[in-house]
């Protein structure tokens, strides 16, 4: 989506494990989402779908091929969180179908929000995993430089795309995704030429699921080698920020507005504007 009139960098948004681009495009409420309130206020903006899921299609070979040999043995795992699990792992409760003080996930529009969730296929992928992140750094070549917003599972998509284009990246937005480890010699070539954010939700201290302490504490440790070597890079518990009660689904959540005007704020804090990109037009991709 490119605006007609533009003041402010190019957004490449990625989502995380059981999601498509929708994550970005609308609430399971029905409330705008981060992808046209972004466009609505001058930015570019890119919506992926990983390789394997959504508009982004899979392999079917695995399949058809037990289909016809009455070999089951080549297909691959293809993981779905169900709802329950879901539930607790996106922080949304404790225990289903109880809810977190004080959250802000629109749990009245939970069917809604199952209806978005769908199987990780890029297993059925030659490059399986892999292929988010050559393929995000594809489309960094294509469109020029831009911002890099990833979530969870996307997170070390994004890490390992900005690697291959640090030149293409502007600025790194983790929003709950792994944020390494990066290696010093990484540090020093890629992630001191770019503002770094790694961004968190409240209930992470002794959550169930990979959204909890250990990948809290290892963006807090690259966010921390990043600084070490002079370089910009923000730690942000939003509860600090006068925005408590997010989940890990927080583009979804109520109040995801604010934490749009947050990221923009400080995309521009740290220097990242329009002035430095030339977005492709749409005819280009």
């Amino acid at each position: 989506m490119i605006p007609a009139v533009i003041s402010g960098p190019p957004v490449v948004m990625m989502h995380g494990f059981n999601h498509t681009g929708a994550t970005f495009e609308t609430t399971p409420d029905g409330r705008e989402g981060w992808a046209t309130y972004f466009a609505r206020k001058g930015f570019p903006v890119y919506v992926v779908d990983q390789p394997g899921r959504g508009r982004s299609d899979f392999d079917p070979t695995a399949f058809n091929r037990a289909k016809t040999t009455g070999d089951a043995s080549g297909q691959p795992p293809i993981p779905l969180y169900p709802m329950k699990d879901a539930w607790v792992g996106f922080r949304f409760g404790k225990d289903y179908p109880d809810t977190h003080p004080g959250m802000r996930f629109p749990v009245e529009a939970i069917e809604a929000y199952g209806k978005q969730l769908v199987p990780n296929m890029e297993n059925t992928l030659k490059q399986g995993w892999d292929t988010a992140a050559i393929d995000l750094a594809a489309l960094l070549e294509r469109i020029g430089p831009a911002v890099v917003l990833v979530h969870s599972q996307a997170g070390g998509m994004g890490l390992g795309a900005v690697k291959l284009q640090p030149s293409k990246t502007l600025a790194f937005v983790n929003v709950e995704g792994n944020c390494g480890p990066i290696s010093s010699e990484e540090v020093d070539h890629v992630f001191t030429k770019f503002p770094f954010l790694a961004l968190w939700g409240d209930y992470s201290v002794g959550a169930y699921g990979p959204v909890g302490d250990a990948r809290r504490n290892g963006c807090m440790a690259s966010v921390k080698s990043i600084q070490e070597k002079k370089g910009t890079a923000e730690f942000v518990l939003l509860a600090d920020h006068g925005m408590p009660g997010h989940s890990h689904m927080m583009m979804m959540d109520k109040g995801n507005l604010a934490i749009a005007d947050f990221i923009m704020a400080w995309l521009k804090k740290n220097g990242v504007d329009a002035a430095r990109t030339r977005p492709a037009p749409a005819g280009e991709l």
